[in-house]
């Protein structure tokens, strides 16, 4: 069994963690999806990216908040990830939500028109008819959607609980209480 680390060696890998994952979520993450949903013209997608990425600079701000010696850091980090799985859920719940089987019956069309192809042929030759791909396409919506929402409270929530189960050492570690400037 491995002994239990150094309250100064939890300070430094929660600091390490924060850092990375806080730039990963606001950069990479958020940062391109936003860009890209203006692009496209999805103005709620690209809110909820920018949120998301207030959430990731919450999380680094804590970070920072720790390696300036402040214990008040923890509670950022534990509560970038609350907001973030909040935000992640709103996200998912809203696209079931706004699923539009009408959306899809249209686009299946417009590859008709635009693409030449006769989907309606081709579907038919599978054994599906338009009703069923628009089943197929809820059902597919509902299962991303829901998968995305299902990671994220093992991942957000579980990085939440790490940063929660730390504290104690890292305030041992910052000298066992806040100290701010």
């Amino acid at each position: 069994m491995n002994p239990e680390p150094s309250p100064a060696d939890t300070l430094r890998k929660v600091i390490r963690i924060a850092q990375v994952n806080g730039m990963v979520v606001v950069f990479p993450v958020a940062g391109l999806c936003a860009l890209v949903e203006v692009a496209l013209g999805d103005w709620f997608g690209a809110g909820v990216g920018f949120l998301v990425a207030a959430a990731g600079w919450s999380e680094w701000h804590g970070a920072k908040l720790l390696k300036r010696g402040e214990a008040r850091g923890m509670a950022w980090l534990v509560r970038s990830q609350l907001y973030l799985l909040g935000l992640i859920w709103l996200y998912a719940l809203t696209q079931m939500a706004r699923y539009n089987p009408d959306y899809v019956r249209s686009s299946l069309q417009e590859l008709n028109r635009v693409g030449g192809i006769n989907v309606q042929e081709m579907l038919e030759n599978l054994g599906y008819d338009t009703q069923e791909v628009v089943q197929l396409g809820r059902t597919f919506c509902y299962v991303l959607y829901g998968s995305f929402a299902l990671v994220a409270v093992f991942y957000q929530g579980g990085l939440a609980l790490f940063y929660r189960r730390r504290t104690a050492a890292v305030r041992a570690a910052l000298g066992g209480g806040d100290q701010t400037k």
